[in-house]
């Protein structure tokens, strides 16, 4: 019997002994390379240096992530240094700064561990307030030193309480002042500070009290809206005074729509909220089910949740942060202006080169998703949505933006753009874009690709931007993007591929464009060539070319169900081997002079030009193919696949 138990004690130790020699092997050399741990159940006064407390809780893992990478920089930059962080949810209550001594870090998440980071706390002690609402009251609110755009509950970006609660106030000011073009200065007049601080409203819209300590307003402009707060208001006049100045003057481009938020009366549906600054109090509507005593809330108390900031003199570099989700960001109060571009991310990237953002998901955060700009920076395979304000923006030298998903942005501040770049030799590639109030992608610089995106339900919102936005680019390439299902709201409209003011050398190429009644838009650029696309229109089509020239436009198929207007078509030089169908039989061309219609021609089949059914097969999916005998063979046209535009499969998906 004895024999037995010798045996079997062997037998075990011959199996146990291989792995856990393996194992210590395994931490021996970690800590040797300099890989820290951080846990939940960790504790910042251990060494970080094994990824589990011992036996004793007398070593493990660090509870913090700077606590890790505090250690990580002491260790010198001439080594690999690895921070790996378990799962769990982490909360940060100021941000972690990375910097030139922090080359080579690697931050990321354990092997297949969801880990969360909340840059902000969680709200409870909720209380019953009347039959629909919960109320807490929160420190240092009532003081003016805690306040905050953004409340999560239960994983869902909550909207703030709103007047109307639909649609919009349309307010009485006017400012009737030129706009001169961005080249050309802007406006004519530079606004006073009263017309940028001051706003008429109707009284049966706001009535004779509104909560000003409150209240916050979106003034909504052409292609992009101020957010302000409300300092006084003034009911023998009708007129409110701002607290912070909108960036336009309301009224600007005879835009007259605003918003109240924040307000009691606002609070019309469940899974809204105020924050009353006045009682310090935080005010919820539960959705029906919502237990208040098990949700969790979570409210933002900094801007960013990871910086890496380096200077000019001394970059960080060769930072990689990999497998994280961060959550739950604020904003100040003030305008964001174009692209709500004022705001931080909540990953922020300054003067850094090489650095890396892999595999991240950023979601309901207040202001950016990631907010970049350094040289050779890599940000790829990362899920940005539920943003107060952009996706992603970047700027810099050699930045490449590929296979990444945005969605839902601009949900505070509307004139978000999905995806924003600039620098010069970049690559936007292989990304997924939808449902953004504004542009999906804006890139101007030098040298820029923006190749093979999947854009679709832009522009939802406001007004003279597109899928992909270029303003001021030189030899850009656009090249086999699919853009899909943009409607026009309004002002001064919507187009899936735009060139803008001081748009050069650019070439657009090989692209799709499905439902968007203005597939193409060029104001005042210059010496661009549109080749071999297909625009396909489920109504009028519109091909605009105000106050530009020397275009290049051939080998292009263009099919609406409406008909088909050339704006300014003298702009285009070169006119040749396009086909253009309207199933209306109308293809004509409008003659401007800068944006006055001053005469319609109809346009004469010539240079190669066609005005006969391309007969398409198919193209819903992104892969256009036509019938045996169509024309298009025999122009020569090349048909468009971008069947692949998007996100590429991961090979370990």
């Amino acid at each position: 019997m004895k024999r037995w138990h010798v045996l079997v004690t062997v037998w075990i130790l011959l199996l146990v002994l291989p792995s856990f020699a393996v194992e210590q092997a395994r931490v021996s050399s970690q800590v040797k390379s300099g890989t820290f741990f951080v846990a939940t159940n960790g504790n910042d006064s251990w060494s970080g240096r094994i990824p589990q407390p011992n036996a004793k809780r007398t070593d493990g893992p660090f509870a913090t992530l700077h606590a890790a990478c505090r250690a990580a920089r002491k260790l010198g930059i001439k080594q690999p240094r690895k921070v790996i962080v378990r799962a769990g949810r982490y909360f940060f209550d100021k941000p972690l700064v990375l910097n030139d001594k922090d080359a080579g870090l690697t931050i990321e998440s354990a092997p297949g561990a969801t880990v969360c980071i909340y840059g902000g706390r969680e709200v409870a002690g909720w209380k019953k307030d009347g039959e629909k609402f919960y109320l807490v009251t929160l420190p240092r609110v009532k003081e003016g030193k805690w306040d905050f755009r953004c409340l999560v509950v239960n994983g869902r970006f909550c909207r703030r309480a709103r007047l109307p609660e639909k649609g919009f106030f349309k307010h009485l000011s006017s400012f009737n002042v030129p706009w001169m073009t961005s080249t050309g200065g802007g406006w004519k007049r530079k606004p006073t500070n009263e017309e940028l601080t001051t706003l008429k409203y109707r009284s049966e819209d706001l009535g004779s009290r509104l909560d000003i300590n409150n209240a916050e307003l979106t003034v909504y402009h052409m292609w992009d809206e101020s957010l302000v707060g409300v300092s006084a208001m003034d009911t023998k006049s009708r007129t409110l005074t701002f607290a912070n100045p909108a960036g336009h003057p309301p009224g600007a481009f005879g835009v007259k729509k605003y918003v109240v938020w924040n307000v009691r009366e606002g609070m019309t549906r469940p899974g809204q909220w105020c924050l009353d600054r006045t009682a310090g109090k935080l005010v919820y509507w539960p959705l029906p089910g919502e237990d208040m005593s098990k949700a969790l809330v979570l409210a933002p108390t900094i801007e960013s949740i990871i910086r890496i900031q380096g200077t000019r003199g001394k970059p960080a570099m060769g930072i990689t942060i990999r497998g994280l989700t961060l959550s739950v960001t604020t904003t100040p109060l003030k305008a964001g202006g174009f692209g709500a571009g004022k705001f931080d991310g909540a990953v922020s990237v300054v003067s850094a080169e090489s650095c890396r953002l892999l595999d991240l998901e950023i979601v309901n955060v207040g202001g950016q998703g990631i907010k970049v700009s350094g040289k050779g920076l890599r940000i790829e395979n990362c899920h940005v949505h539920h943003t107060g304000a952009c996706g992603i923006r970047f700027s810099g030298e050699g930045v490449i933006v590929a296979d990444n998903h945005i969605h839902d942005v601009g949900l505070t501040y509307p004139s978000a753009i999905g995806l924003q770049g600039g620098g010069k030799d970049a690559e936007i590639s292989h990304n997924e874009i939808h449902d953004t109030p504004y542009t999906a992608i804006n890139c101007g610089g030098q040298n820029n690709r923006i190749e093979h995106n999947l854009i679709y339900r832009a522009m939802l919102e406001l007004h003279d931007g597109g899928g992909i936005y270029c303003f001021a680019g030189k030899n850009l390439v656009l090249r086999g993007n699919f853009i899909r299902d943009i409607i026009d709201t309004g002002g001064y409209g919507a187009s899936a591929y735009y060139l803008d003011e001081r748009s050069e050398n650019c070439l657009v190429e090989g692209n799709l464009s499905l439902r968007v009644a203005r597939p193409s838009h060029n104001h005042m650029a210059n010496n661009n060539t549109i080749r071999n696309n297909v625009f396909i229109i489920d109504a009028d089509a519109r091909l605009t070319f105000p106050r530009s020239s020397n275009y290049v436009f051939e080998k292009n198929i263009i099919y609406a169900k409406g008909g088909i207007t050339l704006e300014n078509a003298d702009a285009i030089t070169t006119f040749r081997n396009n086909i253009l169908f309207s199933a209306k039989g109308k293809v004509q061309c409008q003659k401007l002079e800068r944006y006055s219609r001053k005469g319609t021609y109809s346009l004469e089949p010539e240079n190669g030009n066609l005005l006969v059914d391309p007969l398409l097969v198919e193209f819903d999916k992104g892969r256009v193919s036509v019938a045996a005998e169509s024309p298009v063979l025999k122009l020569g046209i090349k048909t468009v696949d971008v069947s692949s535009a998007g996100r590429r499969p991961r090979i370990d998906d």
